[in-house]
């Protein structure tokens, strides 16, 4: 549960479905702010006590510090939310995992990439750790309120896309463990996100009406290269813009804070639009080109989790290369396990390496892995 309207929507639905609901909010264990407050003394204060003076008293008051989904107000809500549902409900600190996903965040733009840190948050996390809070207390399943749906296909779960397709979640989702997918519910994925507020609302859940978490939870304002600089420290990452040719075109401050495809920010103009092609942490260079540059037929991924069985070392299939992208035809050839080569139909724009690939079967999600390379001709 983490205070907001589709996971609480998702413990509704499970209530009424007859099912012994138990909730759980994930503290990222980020720093709060706390104050001291004065309070009169209380009638046990001691003789000694001057009833005419105030006694300072040390009561830590929290101050939300905005977490996205991991907030003390979000906790509240989560608990609320609880409360009215008369479900048990535990608040865990997950400070440690959290850490190993910031971990992985600044190694990953510092690398020249760009992470998704929501999916490792699903994969490490909500089907991680919450699997195995699950078992210790004896569950048998878990539930989230994300947009996607398990249904079985030739005798076996599958993961298929939420029924809300503005909504669907189930790129992100690709990474979970398999073995759980029979454990696994996903209560709001057969509904549309206007149906969960108002289920929300006759429910009477505050959170009917709050509005949807857009950003990184551990990155509230969305300053990426200020939550880098007080994570890690930046090292020296200034270099030149460059061109396709590498003719230099002018400088940047640090290349962490571009990636591929970005087209506002880049603190220079041309006369006509340029975009983020390629970034190379090596030289630091930036490398900008025009919109047709971005154009990728291949990539490869390595880092595959597959949620099916026996795929030939060729097969046809749709490929999706970050959340907001329609996936796409492409021919998938097996280099290894874990290892793929990806020819699409068209031309795709924006390929960048870091961002997960999920590969589908029409809905159902076959597996998918992190893109490590584009084609070579725009190297």
């Amino acid at each position: 549960m983490s205070g907001g309207v589709d996971s609480s929507a998702a413990a509704v639905l499970l209530k009424r479905q007859g099912y012994e609901v138990i909730g759980l909010f994930m503290r990222s264990g980020a720093t709060e702010e706390r104050e001291v407050c004065r309070v009169a003394p209380s009638a046990d204060a001691g003789a000694n006590a001057d009833p005419g003076r105030p006694t300072v008293v040390s009561l830590p008051i929290l101050k939300a510090n905005k977490q996205g989904c991991c907030s003390a107000s979000d906790a509240a809500d989560a608990r609320r939310v609880a409360d009215v549902l008369d479900i048990p409900f535990h608040a865990l600190n997950f400070s440690d995992a959290f850490g190993r996903i910031k971990d992985y965040f600044a190694d990953e733009y510092l690398a020249g990439r760009t992470p998704n840190p929501c999916v490792m948050c699903n994969n490490w996390l909500k089907f991680g750790k919450l699997w195995d809070f699950a078992v210790s207390v004896g569950a048998e399943g878990i539930a989230t309120g994300h947009y996607a749906r398990i249904v079985e296909m030739n005798g076996q779960p599958a993961l298929v896309r939420g029924m809300d397709r503005t909504k669907d979640q189930s790129y992100v989702l690709a990474g979970i463990n398999r073995n759980i997918l029979d454990r696994i519910l996903f209560p709001v994925g057969t509904y549309a996100k206007p149906q969960i507020r108002e289920l929300a609302a006759e429910a009477g859940l505050r959170v009917a009406t709050k509005p949807d978490s857009q950003e990184i939870c551990f990155i509230p304002d969305n300053d990426y290269v200020g939550f880098l600089e007080r994570h890690r420290g930046i090292p020296d990452t200034a270099g030149s813009f460059v061109d396709p040719a590498g003719q230099i075109l002018g400088q940047h401050t640090g290349y962490e804070q571009f990636t591929i495809g970005q087209r506002r920010g880049l603190g220079i103009t041309f006369g006509e639009p340029r975009f983020v092609i390629r970034i190379e942490p090596e030289s630091r260079r930036v490398v900008l080109g025009k919109y047709q540059d971005l154009a990728q037929t291949t990539l490869e991924a390595d880092g595959l989790s597959w949620l099916v069985d026996d795929l030939p070392a060729r097969f046809e299939c749709l490929a999706q290369i970050r959340y907001q992208h329609t996936a796409a035809p492409a021919m998938v050839e097996l280099l290894s396990r874990e290892h793929v080569r990806v020819q699409f139909n068209e031309s795709q724009f924006g390929v960048a390496p870091g961002q997960a690939l999920v590969l589908y079967d029409g809905d159902r999600v076959l597996g998918g892995g992190w893109i490590r390379q584009r084609d070579q001709a725009a190297s």
